[in-house]
């Protein structure tokens, strides 16, 4: 190997090296990222895509006093690796380990932290406008792909960019791909401008016919300089040119695997007087072969043999995802009213069997979480029954759609917050704790939170038939449980066991940490009862008549705003005491559940000590 990536100075090497060199130097990079994340898990196929990419930025540009924003944030392996962040690659997204986004406190060299899509824009033209405030003179620099552009808040900032003038350059890093197919029209565009060369096939051919003409062939060329906007307009005709019209500076498309070239693009840009856009072609998964055939198993994997591509430990258990996916597939069998709708992550959110059988009734609206939420709302104003399926921590885009759009017109929308709670290595971006929070605060919604597979069933086709507005919020992973089967949901909560001392009040997927920890305090000597809280909101007012010392609350949510505050706030009269366990008020690291869980103090152990310090 000709360099060592642990101890190498890469900056230097990208700055120095001979062009060539820099080839060698991506290959083994990629082995690198192939080697690591096989053992950890992560993503990589976004990241072998842009290997040359980030070493073109890195030899241009002077980090960290350039700014360099990575939109989304999980395609910085590269620059990690680039910038001295190798040997943390042994525990990346592990608890305490090294993050899998760009983290301020790791590196001077991460700028800003970008975990949701479509921001770098907006904060690339933010920093450019306090840079020439100061009469500073670094360069700003926004690196977003082609899913990430179909977001309506990157118009939002062109539009203002190009308005301004701001001196920004913007590098569209342009796979083809996100981790769904992309859809709409901004695809459709960017497909035209991918396989036009019309323009540049005409501009060289003009020049080198021109440059053969003596003495009056290089004063001809430099005089239909004046006219090259005309030509490139007129060249362009069919692709459209959305970019320039917003008065931004369009380069390109450029090979995103010719290191030279967009050498040469990037300086070219960063010259401009302006903004300036570029254009990169890449490939999702370059580089490896089995990721280049399936870049969306790729995209975000666990540990994998790196040989054959398949993950190491598999679980035969169906995902909460999964039992929603195949269930709503059911039901819109039985009823042609119900229409699916996702924001780029159908298959993520296991909408792939309903769109194989349902496919004129499956919406993906791309990354558009705020369009999703409105545009449910057109279909239920019409009679049909919507159901949204997005993220907990990506539908916080679309609070005030919610409110305004569904809930005040009493419209029968339901929103599936796949992901809600702790989820593990993506870290506090992606942690969907605020949910039974800004979900509750909302008039006549209803929330329900599943304890495990078969309830999210049955609360899915409960939800279906209701009227008004409604969220069904349940965790990653596993939907099978410890616990027996409950009772057929028919929308009220299930007492499972009656406590003299304590009674704890589980919601949804906590049903498990609360009776294992009823467990420990029995053996300690203490009566306990647990009651699974699968219907958060109308809260229950049938609670007042618990005959116990202590009232226990616990919820994978922040306490300010969840279902303890909302059920202290009602029952604060009451004979008994109340304890809230929930989520603290910081944003919680990226790990392993189980440890995440144990640090905010929700884990079964935890939950015990806490319950015995109050009753002794």
């Amino acid at each position: 190997m000709k360099y060592d990536l642990l101890k190498d100075d890469l900056l230097k090497i990208c700055k120095e090296a001979p062009t060539d060199d820099l080839y060698d130097l991506a290959e083994e990079i990629r082995g690198f990222l192939i080697d690591k994340v096989s053992k950890t898990g992560g993503h990589l196929a976004s990241n072998l895509g842009i290997v040359e990419l980030s070493i073109a930025l890195m030899r241009v540009f002077d980090s960290p006093k350039d700014k360099i924003i990575y939109d989304v944030g999980h395609q910085t392996y590269v620059h990690k690796i680039l910038t001295g962040r190798a040997e943390g690659f042994d525990n990346l997204r592990k608890f305490k380990g090294m993050s899998g986004f760009p983290k301020v406190c790791e590196s001077e060299h991460d700028c800003y932290e970008t975990g949701h899509s479509s921001t770098s824009v907006s904060a690339a033209s933010g920093m450019a406008a306090a840079r020439d405030l100061a009469g500073d003179d670094y360069c700003v620099t926004a690196v977003i792909g082609d899913g990430s552009f179909t977001s309506g808040i990157v118009y939002e900032a062109l539009n203002n960019i190009g308005d301004r003038q701001t001196n920004v350059n913007i590098i569209l890093n342009d796979n083809g791909m996100s981790i769904a197919h992309n859809v709409g029209a901004l695809h459709q565009y960017l497909n035209k401008l991918r396989s036009s060369k019309k323009y540049d096939d005409a501009k060289t051919s003009v020049k080198s016919a021109l440059g053969n003409v003596p003495v009056i062939g290089r004063p001809l060329f430099k005089g239909l300089r004046s006219s090259k906007e005309r030509i490139r307009y007129s060249m362009l005709s069919d692709e459209g040119h959305l970019i320039e019209s917003l008065g931004i500076k369009y380069f390109g498309p450029v090979d995103g695997y010719d290191i030279d070239n967009m050498v040469k693009i990037i300086k070219s840009a960063s010259e401009y007087n302006g903004p300036t856009l570029i254009h990169v072609l890449t490939k999702k998964g370059k580089g490896y072969k089995i990721s280049e055939m399936y870049p969306r198993k790729f995209h975000g994997i666990g540990a994998f043999d790196p040989e054959t591509g398949e993950v190491v430990s598999k679980s035969d258990a169906p995902s909460y995802s999964k039992v929603f996916g195949d269930t709503l597939t059911e039901i819109a069998h039985k009823d042609k009213k119900v229409v699916a709708i996702a924001a780029a992550m159908g298959t993520a959110t296991g909408l792939l069997p309903f769109y194989e059988a349902h496919t004129d009734r499956y919406f993906d609206v791309g990354i558009a979480e705020e369009h999703a939420v409105v545009f449910a709302a057109g279909m239920a104003k019409q009679g049909y029954k919507p159901v949204v399926a997005i993220y907990s921590s990506f539908m916080q885009r679309a609070f005030d759609y919610l409110i305004q759009d569904v809930s005040l017109q009493d419209l029968h929308v339901v929103f599936a917050l796949d992901r809600a709670g702790l989820v593990g290595a993506d870290g506090p971006t992606h942690h969907g704790v605020f949910d039974l929070s800004y979900m509750s605060m909302i008039p006549g919604m209803t929330v329900l939170a599943p304890c495990d597979g078969y309830q999210l069933a049955e609360m899915l086709e409960f939800a279906v038939n209701m009227d008004g507005p409604v969220a069904i919020r349940y965790p990653r992973g596993s939907a099978e449980a410890k616990h027996l089967r409950l009772s057929r949901f028919k929308g009220s909560n299930t007492v499972i066991s009656e406590g003299k001392k304590v009674q704890i009040l589980a919601v949804g997927a906590m049903l498990d940490e609360a009776l294992e920890a009823a467990d420990i305090l029995k053996e300690k000597g203490v009566s306990v009862g647990v009651t699974n809280v699968a219907v958060v909101k109308p809260l229950d007012t049938s609670w007042r008549n618990i005959d116990t010392r202590l009232v226990v609350t616990l919820e994978d949510n922040v306490l300010s705003g969840g279902f303890g505050e909302a059920f202290s706030a009602y029952y604060k009269n009451e004979k008994f005491g109340i304890l809230n366990i929930a989520i603290p008020d910081e944003f919680i690291e990226h790990g392993d559940i189980p440890s995440l869980r144990k640090l905010c103090g929700i884990d079964a152990e935890s939950i015990a000590n806490r319950i015995l310090k109050i009753i002794q």
